[in-house]
């Protein structure tokens, strides 16, 4: 019983200043920027794609006011169009094939003082349009001296429901434009990146006798066992050098979380409850924090990995059953109703371990799976509502919310 409560917990949304307090950006005190398209190769049909990305890339910034018109001009143009004279900013772009069919963009940024402002940006196919798009507001980012958005350029994988017992495993982009399956046919659930670089990742397959964890390497496209469990196997996250793996597994039918070196293949046990411990993430100073039952309800704890001391992180609800954890903050998943004719709402809540602080991140629906970015200056999460999944960003300073529906299928879990 205790390991069906347990994989619960872990999947029970497959089928159904303090950074805690309100940090908010009045939009009419944001500078204004205008697109301008100066592209010479691609048709209509690519061209808006690519005006709408690149849009939607510098309204996720959240440090523009974005117009929404696109209009047409020549590059090499003095002046910006007569429409977006008084715009603070006009980014300008030209899109343009070479012979190897690759994707060239150059860009310029205009200002009241003439171009402030210049790159070039190639890749080998227009398929990965996205990313450019990406690059280029990451990189207007970086000009005007904003906070890191490292996570806008990178890749997020998930798994993907499409059947009972059937998944496939998708690389994708934060907004969910370009979609690469890259593991289909069984059951295959959790998707964990092995590596900062993104070169090769985790997963859980359900494909064998036992539950495995596998490891591919995306480079050369080969696969290796890691290591099999009764009950659950399960990585729930990477160290930042890949040297560690926290793990939930079941080997004696009580699920607990091991430390896994992946360079000696040793797992030690990190808690010892009677009870359901599951979901670890590592913290700073030799700390996880991970779910347990050991109150009588899923909650939030915290567990120095050298001393085996826990500690209580969550006082706020009674069904906390996900979270992530950034330096001295923990993102964490909570029921906010209990009805058992409707369904029942899960928002997610930030909290700080140096305060009491409690900041609630999302409103209705299934709100799940958070992971804090590699800078901590966004959450992703998995949003599922009316029948839809969606992948949500959080920017946690500027107190705005972007959601990208997935166009078919239940997203079960995810990491970027």
């Amino acid at each position: 019983m205790k390991i069906i409560v347990s994989i619960l917990l872990v999947i029970m949304s497959m089928f159904a200043s303090d950074a805690t307090i309100d940090v908010v950006k009045k939009a009419d005190t944001l500078p204004s920027i205008a697109l301008e398209d100066a592209s010479v190769s691609y048709d209509s049909t690519f061209k808006i794609k690519f005006f709408k990305a690149l849009a939607a890339d510098l309204n996720v910034l959240s440090i523009f006011n974005v117009d929404k018109a696109q209009r047409n001009i020549d590059f090499d143009a003095s002046r910006v169009l007569v429409e977006n004279k008084d715009m603070n900013y006009v980014l300008r772009y030209k899109l343009s094939q070479d012979d190897a069919r690759a994707l060239n963009v150059e860009m310029k940024l205009f200002s009241k003082d003439g171009i402030v402002f210049n790159k070039n940006y190639k890749v080998n196919s227009s398929d990965i349009y996205m990313f450019v798009a990406h690059t280029i507001a990451y990189d207007i980012n970086n000009f005007m001296g904003e906070g890191p958005v490292e996570w806008m350029k990178r890749k997020v994988i998930f798994s993907r429901m499409i059947s009972p017992q059937r998944s496939e495993l998708v690389v994708t982009d934060y907004t969910l434009t370009y979609q690469h399956v890259i593991v289909k046919g069984g059951f295959n659930l959790f998707p964990k990146w092995a590596n900062k670089e993104q070169n090769a990742f985790y997963y859980t397959s359900l494909n064998e006798t036992k539950p495995t964890l596998k490891h591919i390497d995306l480079r050369t496209g080969k696969s290796k066992t890691i290591k099999s469990s009764d009950g659950m196997m399960i990585c729930s996250d990477v160290n930042e050098d890949g040297s560690k793996l926290l793990l939930t597994m079941a080997p004696n039918g009580q699920p607990d979380i091991f430390l896994y070196d992946t360079k000696t293949k040793g797992a030690k046990k990190l808690t010892n409850f009677g009870g359901i411990d599951v979901s670890g993430q590592f913290m700073e100073n030799d700390k996880i924090v991970f779910v347990s039952d050991r109150l009588g309800y899923p909650n939030i704890f915290s567990l120095n990995i050298n001393t085996g001391s826990v500690e209580q992180v969550v006082y706020y609800g009674k069904s906390n059953s996900a979270c992530s954890a950034y330096g001295k903050y923990v993102v964490y998943k909570a029921r906010e109703s209990s009805d058992s004719f409707s369904n029942n709402t899960f928002n997610l809540h930030l909290v700080s371990m140096e305060s009491d602080s409690i900041r609630r991140l999302t409103a209705v629906g299934v709100n799940e799976f958070p992971k804090f970015s590699v800078d901590g200056d966004a959450i992703i999460f998995v949003k599922n509502y009316q029948s839809q999944s969606s992948v949500g960003i959080i920017r946690l300073n500027h107190n705005k919310n972007f959601l990208f529906p997935l166009q078919f299928g239940k997203i079960q879990s995810i990491d970027w």
